[in-house]
């Protein structure tokens, strides 16, 4: 049957699934959830779908989202005037 995701979230090209994981801890069973982050595009010169994919744990979520934002903060504050809004 194979690995599937418990959850995803899809906006666009990007998407987030959420995965539960099993490891062995001290001869005990231990259940933990990691979060892929992907993004796929058209190639336009191979005509072919790509994609890539970061895998997070819990505790990477948290410095993604602020890192994130403070990249957003920049490009949108900080824009020169001859770039222009591009909207993407």
């Amino acid at each position: 049957m194979g690995n599937r995701p418990i959850k995803k979230f899809r906006s666009g090209n990007i998407e987030a699934a959420i995965w539960l994981n099993e490891r062995e801890v001290d001869g005990n069973i231990v259940g933990f959830k990691t979060v892929s982050l992907r993004r796929s595009w058209r190639d336009r010169d191979q005509s072919i779908w790509r994609d890539e994919t970061l895998n997070l744990r819990k505790g990477d979520l948290a410095k993604v989202l602020v890192v994130m934002q403070k990249a957003q903060e920049e490009i949108l504050l900080n824009q020169d005037q001859k770039e222009g809004d591009d909207n993407e």
